[in-house]
This record gives C-alpha cells, sequence and structure tokens, in this order.
C-alpha cells in the first residue's frame, strides 16, 4: 500500500521525525482542511453581507426609497387636487347655488369618505403602510368629489335650462361700473356705525364714487319705490321678480320712476350722498323672499373668478361704513 511521507515535531528530542500516513489519514487531513476552510469563507461572506448588504439588497432598498419617495409626491399633489375641489364646492354652494337658489351640497357631504375601512386591509401588511393608505384614501376622496361636483353642475344646467328668464331677472351685476374693484368702502356684515359709532349690523355694500356716478340696474324688473325714504335718503327699490328685490340708496338723481320697466344694465340713477350719508357713495341691498343677502355672491356675470375672489375679500374687511 502506498504512502504519503508526514514530518512531526518531536519536542523531547527537539527535531523532526518522519511518519508514513495511509491514504485514509491523508484524506481525512485534507478533507479537515477543506471543511475548515469552507466554513471560515462562510462566516466571513455572512459577516461580509451583514454589515455591507448585498447587492440584490441594495437595489430593492433603491427602489423601494423611489416608490416612496414618488408615493410623496402622488400625496402632495393630491392635497393640492383636494384643495382646488374644495374651492370649486365653495363657489357652488355659495355663489352658484345662492344665485340660483338651489339647496347646498354642503362641506361634509363633499368630505364623506368611504366608509368601509376593510378595503384598505391589504394595504396596512406592506412598508410605509401610513403613507400608502393616506393615499389610497385621498385618491378615493377626489374620486367622490369629482363625482359629487359633475352631478351638482349637471343640476345647476338643468336649472339654467328651465329658468332662462328668470337668469335675467336675478340681480348679477354690480350697480356702478368697478372693473378694477377700487370703489368697494365696505360690505355686506357688522360694521362700525359711522354716526353712533356702535356695532351694528350693515345689511349691504357701500361704494364709493363721485356725485353724478351712473347707477346701473343690476337685473330686469319692475320700479316698486322711487324717492325719499328715511335714512335711505333718495332711492329706488326694484321688483325683479321671483323673490327678489334691490335697493339703490344716497342717489343724488333719480331716472325712474315707480312701475317703470327696466332691464339690466339701464341707468337708473346718480351717486349721491343724501339721507344718513358721510360722504358720496351708493349704498346696494339684496332681498330675496324677504330676507337680506350678501350681494358680493350676486356678481356672478360681472366678475372673473379672480375679481370675485378679491371682491369677497374686500367686502369682509371690518371698518366702517358709509351710512
Amino acid at each position: 500500500m502506498a504512502h504519503w511521507i508526514h514530518y512531526k515535531y518531536n519536542r523531547k528530542k527537539g527535531r523532526y521525525e518522519r511518519r508514513k500516513l495511509s491514504r485514509w489519514n491523508h484524506f481525512f487531513v485534507v478533507l479537515r482542511h477543506l471543511l475548515s476552510g469552507t466554513i471560515i469563507g462562510a462566516l466571513l461572506f455572512y459577516a461580509f453581507i451583514s454589515w455591507f448588504g448585498s447587492p440584490y439588497k441594495w437595489r430593492v432598498e433603491q427602489e423601494h426609497e423611489l416608490l416612496k419617495r414618488e408615493y410623496k409626491m402622488l400625496n402632495a399633489r393630491l392635497d393640492e387636487a383636494l384643495g382646488v375641489l374644495e374651492d370649486i364646492g365653495r363657489r357652488d354652494d355659495n355663489m352658484y347655488r345662492v344665485v340660483l337658489q338651489g339647496d347646498p351640497i354642503g362641506e361634509v357631504a363633499r368630505m364623506q369618505m368611504v366608509r368601509n375601512m376593510q378595503r384598505y386591509d391589504s394595504l396596512r401588511s406592506l412598508s410605509d403602510a401610513d403613507l400608502v393608505v393616506s393615499v389610497a384614501q385621498k385618491m378615493d376622496l377626489v374620486e367622490r368629489q369629482l363625482h359629487r361636483q359633475s352631478q351638482s353642475f349637471d343640476e345647476l344646467l338643468e336649472i339654467c335650462r328651465t329658468q332662462e328668464d328668470r337668469l335675467k331677472h336675478v340681480p348679477a351685476i354690480q350697480p356702478v361700473s368697478d372693473k378694477n374693484l377700487k370703489r368697494v368702502a365696505s360690505g355686506y356684515g357688522w360694521r362700525i356705525d359711522p354716526v353712533y359709532h356702535i356695532r351694528r349690523m350693515h345689511q349691504g355694500m357701500d361704494f364709493a364714487a363721485e356725485i353724478g356716478t351712473d347707477v346701473f340696474a343690476t337685473g330686469d324688473g319692475v320700479v316698486v319705490q322711487a324717492g325719499y325714504n328715511r335714512g335711505y335718503g333718495l332711492c329706488v327699490t326694484i321688483d325683479h321678480g321671483y323673490g327678489y328685490e334691490t335697493l339703490y340708496a344716497h342717489l343724488s338723481k333719480k331716472l325712474v320712476n315707480k312701475r317703470q320697466r327696466i332691464k339690466r344694465g339701464e341707468k337708473i340713477g346718480e351717486v349721491g350722498s343724501t339721507g344718513k350719508s358721510t360722504g358720496p357713495h351708493l349704498h346696494y341691498e339684496v332681498h330675496y323672499r324677504g330676507k337680506v343677502q350678501n350681494p358680493a355672491n350676486y356678481y356672478f356675470l360681472d366678475l372673473t373668478p379672480e375679481q370675485y375672489e378679491e371682491l369677497i375679500e374686500k367686502s369682509e374687511t371690518e371698518g366702517q361704513v358709509m351710512d
């Protein structure tokens, strides 16, 4: 039987002695070295992966971070879309439906979330579940609001089709030429009385203008009063039908008479300072079925959406009225 030469150091004699190993002994020696090398290599590889991660893990983490950024951007864009829808809904309720006397939808109905929250359960097991669920909920809310707003516009369109004559009579423009919105002195709401210096409800809108400035009818109708009326001074009242009335006060001159029919945009008088007034201006009121309304809601034919927003801001400013 063949043998391999093997030397082993003899500590007692202080020299290497020659030994002969069988094939099996040699095989086990080689196997032992291979196993120990394999184990050490595996441990080093595991340690490297644990500390630094594998290329596949790096790629997965990069893709995860990219998706997370995309979801955050989508979440922000959905917030902007919901803001736009909220603005449209506010105009729908406070302007379009006020003018057409439709029942407002209301914020609660518009912002109603999906009640079946179980539909999001499958998303809660994902990483960044809160972000993913938030995006899904906002997507559902945008879809519901768009559907509801589309229905609302369809309803308003149907009202317009069936009430074309009514729209001619609704007071829908400003009573004085004020395209630049520089003549609004005070709006509808609680203000300080210029004479008694107490807080009181101002039931109309004041437009500061020079004496003699043209005053126009804001809708088709019939004059029901044209003359002096206590604190209003020289004033004109128009019955527009369909429950609407408008009042134009503190005039210096009236150009219409009682029971006279007039059209929207027709000149009915001139700005003055008659009656209880601290300076030349027009006091303008809108009434619907005997109840006073905010005139700012009735300029939809005369202003762009941007001008309307600016007018609302100016009309809500606290300050002294001029009558």
